[in-house]
């Protein structure tokens, strides 16, 4: 949007325009106020109530003058600022604040602002104060307001709840019959709850309203019977109970599409509508959207293409579409979206390209792709299982997986979500709505492109999130509970499951059937797959249903096992004498013991699931009465092993959540560590180093890296130059023996192999002799990169490293250092901040844990140090935002203490933490 500007001495703020989603889950748009903003002003003044206009001036105030007019409209954007919110280009509501001193002066020094709210009648009751004020907020504190002063009459009982429901740091007071009301900028962990539990409901209503509209219309309708358009509309009006109308802007009067009558216009509709699919070519779709926003409609499904999937030019009219859809208080599924579907028989939906609707189930599938949006509907209907909901959004240019995990939270009839995803928008943001909504519902993502360098074409994400690893998804995805799956039927296997059985209360696995060798080779499968399986049960293939009900119920019954797996194969049968033997594909009442077996294990919270040959009417009965039943022994235990997993991290979870904490740290010296690393930004030779390096982190030296780990508590052992065998000697005398000689050149660090290191010297002679033979095997030029450091106690070599990614944020990682982390990426990962049980499942998450713990009869080492340094990392790296990395290897964990042998710590000026902004769409 531009703007012709008079005033603006420090120019006009661009950054501050961002869409807002309401409560209600409609759009808007906040945006500075200019001197051409006069007549928006006074229209909207009009329409505001004079009880609304006393709140605001505590007198009547009926017009605004043009001394008024004129005082609202030109700012400074520093010491007076006002924002709006507008809605197809008029204004609803405006904040703005003015700089005071601590006395209520105005200033143009003071860190003190008074501000003050008004919103238009009709709009009242939407959340609109509160998105204001997190943007005024945001805005005061950018130009060094801290604290923000209001006065409030006792009657406007609205505006005082906005204030005091904000969460931050607030004092009141009560003088001369006004509610005065003080309250820091600061952003508390109250004011950030706050603003995310108001996101949370906002867009879980705006998708809410996408999947219920009372009214649709088509727009792109044409006339050949074979389009896209007469497609979606024959779909939309399959099943739905709403009015739907035909646009085709070239129909004639009097044309019927599909039994409707066309309309030229969105506009010409007689009544309202609430979702317009639009399928006309990527040209006319601004027109379209301009007449959706004009008639007021709520939402888009976009089936066009031509955007970000063509390149940068179809990348720039995609977020122009976004604009204009938000501007009018639209959201956006799209654009190259394959659809939406509803199953909820009171609002059946099928906005897509989906042929017909699938049944009613607990599943809400999201997925970013038409093609595996296809194919997954497709394997649903394949295995009769239904859906709550499915979104298939092909861009993602606005509404995103991240909207539908907020929305399926609060659906009763979303028992599990399904994710295919290739992409993330927002992965912090994924994070933790992904973690609030796994702890009571499962989440199972496939993740395509996981192996790729590129993104799909199309997809709009954080320029951050397409260098995100796949090792940090992992990490992301265990932090968060999410289960990941390797494909569409492992998606579907492990969600049935999930669905239709109780989470098993750990491993223990019983195998139950009338297959000697398919028992068995479940339980092979389930030792590989880490799960406990007793010796399985053979019924013999004779096996009765009775057989099966007295086996499945002493299984069941059984302490000792958390969940059951039963066998099936076709038994034979003979239909009379001298017949041939055949095979019964479904015996009732081995049906029947199952499902009864399965009733039982509901009751005592065991799973039962059922792993068969060629037992396709069993399959059906069994699937109907919520029992999964696998054609192979493997899917059934990979399904039962991320059911495991995920109850083991849900009773985490909520144990995490009452015991779990950032423990308060002993000798840690903040105000040290933020001086030492503000210095060594600023510094004359730090902006050199930056300038050579050509980009914006440093590596701090050695010395200067010690000093700052050591402000955290983490000392680092001293090493000593040794140019020569006489500094050698002097260092080691310095020290004390037992000493290390080691070369610290960088392709030479942590690289015993190549015969850089020399330990276990006990005295002169031995160290000039190492000196001497590390000189003829480096070289001479590697004389002043030796180094001499103190022998640390025998134990097992450790890595510890914090890494900021762009993305997600700062990641700790712990491993064992050498060909465990390098070559086989034995290595583990936690988002920072971690808590204490983070650290402790860190260490015992690789798979070289066991050396840390007495393997084969070695002394265990001192795990507790260990945990420690890892939270004392994690401090750091969260306190210090500068920090982009630091590495520690070697850390020899001896059976008591540990030592650092090897520390790095980069640096780079401080990143925007976008997150912890106010309510904003993202504009990707």
């Amino acid at each position: 949007m531009e703007h012709e500007r008079a005033e603006p001495a420090n120019g006009y703020p661009q950054h501050w325009e961002a869409d807002v989603l309401l409560r209600d889950g409609g759009t808007a748009r906040i945006r500075p106020i200019t001197a051409d903003d006069a007549d928006r002003l006074v229209e909207f003044y009009e329409q505001v109530s004079d009880r609304s206009k006393y709140f605001r001036f505590f007198a009547p105030y009926p017009h605004l003058s043009d001394k008024d007019v004129r005082r609202f409209t030109r700012h400074d954007y520093v010491n007076r600022v006002g924002l709006a919110l507008v809605v197809r280009d008029r204004f609803i509501a405006t904040v703005r604040y003015d700089r005071t001193d601590k006395d209520g002066m105005p200033s143009t020094t003071g860190t003190d602002a008074e501000v003050a709210f008004l919103v238009q009648d009709a709009h009242q009751g939407r959340g609109i104060a509160s998105a204001l004020l997190e943007h005024i907020a945001a805005v005061a504190q950018e130009r060094g307001i801290r604290r923000f002063t209001a006065e409030v009459l006792p009657e406007n009982r609205t505006m005082v709840k906005v204030f005091t429901d904000a969460g931050y740091t607030q004092r009141r007071s009560f003088a001369d019959g006004v509610v005065h009301l003080e309250f820091d900028l600061e952003p508390t962990a109250a004011s950030l709850a706050v603003m995310r539990a108001r996101e949370h409901r906002a867009e879980a209503r705006s998708v809410q309203r996408l999947l219920t509209p009372r009214s649709i219309a088509v727009i792109g309708v044409s006339r050949n019977p074979q389009s896209v358009g007469r497609a979606l509309l024959r779909d939309v009006r399959s099943g739905f109970d709403g009015p739907v109308y035909a646009v085709n802007r070239g129909a004639a009067p009097g044309t019927d599409l599909e039994g409707l009558p066309a309309h030229r216009s969105v506009l010409d509709v007689p009544g309202p509508v609430d979702l317009a699919v639009i399928a006309v070519p990527e040209p006319s779709v601004p027109g379209a959207v301009a007449e959706c926003g004009a008639h007021g409609v709520q939402g888009l499904v976009v089936v066009s293409a031509g955007y970000a999937e063509t390149g940068p030019d179809g990348r720039d009219r995609q977020r122009a579409l976004v604009r204009q859809a938000r501007a009018a208080g639209m959201r956006v599924i799209g654009p190259n979206a394959f659809g939406l579907l509803n199953t909820d028989p009171g609002h059946r939906l099928n906005a897509s390209l989906a042929p017909a609707l699938p049944d009613r189930g607990p599943f809400g599938v999201f997925c970013q792709s038409g093609a595996i949006g296809v194919a997954l509907l497709e394997a649903a209907h394949r295995r009769g299982t239904g859906l709550s909901s499915f979104a298939s959004v092909g861009n993602r240019a606005d509404v995103s997986g991240n909207d539908l995990l907020q929305y399926w939270e609060e659906d009763d009839a979303t028992e599990v979500v399904l994710l295919y995803l290739e992409s993330f928008g927002n992965p912090r943001k994924f994070t933790r709505i992904a973690r609030r909504l796994a702890a009571a519902k499962p989440v199972v993502v496939l993740k395509g492109a996981r192996h790729t360098g590129s993104l799909p074409p199309g997809h709009a994400v954080q320029p951050a999130a397409t260098r995100l690893r796949d090792a940090t998804v992992d990490a992301l995805f265990q932090q968060a509970g999410v289960i990941r799956v390797d494909t569409i039927t492992e998606l579907f296997d492990t969600g049935e499951l999930l669905a239709g059985q109780p989470l098993p209360q750990g491993g223990r696995v019983a195998v139950v059937g009338n297959s000697d060798s398919l028992g068995l080779l479940t339980y092979d499968t389930c030792l590989s797959a880490g799960l406990r399986p007793r010796t399985p049960v053979d019924l013999t293939t004779g096996a009765s249903g009775e057989n099966f009900r007295i086996a499945l119920d002493t299984a069941l019954a059984d302490p000792h096992t958390d969940a059951v797996i039963a066998v099936a194969i076709p038994p034979i049968g003979v239909q009379g004498a001298g017949a041939a033997a055949e095979l019964v594909e479904d015996d009732p009442e081995i049906a029947q013991a199952l499902l009864d077996a399965a009733d039982r294990g509901r009751e005592l919270g065991k799973p039962l699931l059922l792993a068969h040959l060629a037992l396709p009417a069993l399959v059906a009965r069994l699937r109907a009465g919520g029992v999964p039943a696998y054609p192979a022994p493997e899917r059934a235990v990979h399904a039962l092993a991320d059911a495991v997993r995920y109850a083991k991290w849900r009773r985490r979870n909520a144990e995490a959540e009452q015991t779990a904490r950032v423990p308060e740290l002993d000798g840690v010296d903040e105000n040290a560590a933020r001086a030492l690393v503000a210095h060594a930004l600023t510094s004359r030779e730090a902006v050199a180093a930056r300038l050579q390096a050509g980009g914006a982190r440093v590596t701090l030296p050695d010395a200067e890296a010690a000093e700052l780990l050591g402000h955290y508590g983490i000392p680092v052992s001293p090493a000593l130059p040794a140019p020569d065998e006489a500094s050698a000697v002097r260092a080691a005398a310095a020290l004390g023996y037992p000493v290390a000689l080691k070369a610290t050149a960088e392709h030479l660090r942590h690289r015993p192999d190549l015969g850089s290191v020399r330990l276990d010297l006990t005295g002169e002679a031995g160290l000039r002799r190492a000196h001497r033979e590390l000189d003829a095997l480096l070289g001479g030029a590697a004389q002043a990169e030796l180094v001499v450091q103190r022998l640390a106690p025998r134990g097992v070599d450790t890595v510890i490293g914090a890494a900021v990614d762009p993305a997600v944020g700062t990641i700790l990682s712990f491993g064992l250092s050498g060909a465990p982390a390098e070559l086989l990426g034995d290595v583990a990962h936690r988002l920072v901040p971690a808590t204490d049980r983070d650290v402790a499942e860190l260490i015992r998450e690789v798979r070289a844990a066991p050396l840390l713990f007495g393997w084969r009869g070695a002394e265990a080492v001192d795990t507790d140090a260990l945990e420690e340094v890892l939270l004392r990392v994690s401090r750091l790296v969260d306190d210090l935002p500068e920090v982009a990395a630091v590495d520690l290897e070697p850390v020899v964990v001896a059976p008591h203490g540990l030592a650092v042998l090897g520390a790095r710590v980069r640096i780079a000026p401080l990143p925007v933490r976008t997150d912890l902004g106010p309510r904003a769409m993202s504009t990707l």
